[in-house]
């Protein structure tokens, strides 16, 4: 069964960072794509970063481009969204997302505020 359990989240002020995780099981996680996304409250899910197997390729939506960089641990099954430069609009929950499946984890909260 897929697990995806997402970390990192929390209250972080304007011009912060923050390092999202998220550690995965129940299929082979160096074998598949992983994409990040985020809902904002009152809007709809929006997607933020993917990076293909390896780790070699990566695309970001323009809004995180130059400040989000989005990686992986194949070893640890993990990964992760590297966000500076906070603005209050980037608060949301950030969700990882699988394309074995194509499965959401719950979720971690972001929260950028003075």
């Amino acid at each position: 069964q897929v697990r995806l359990v997402e970390s990192g989240g929390g209250l972080v002020q304007p011009g912060g960072s923050l390092r999202l995780s998220c550690e995965a099981s129940g299929f082979t996680f160096g074998s598949y794509g992983m994409k990040w996304y985020r809902q904002a409250p009152g809007k709809e899910r929006e997607f933020v970063a993917s990076i293909s197997n390896s780790g070699r390729t990566t695309n970001y939506e323009d809004f995180a481009k130059d400040r989000f960089t989005i990686s992986r641990d194949n070893a640890k099954n993990t990964l992760y969204l590297q966000m500076n430069s906070l603005t209050p609009d980037d608060t949301a929950v950030y969700y990882c997302y699988e394309t074995f499946n194509g499965d959401f984890g719950s979720g971690t909260l972001v929260l950028v505020s003075s």
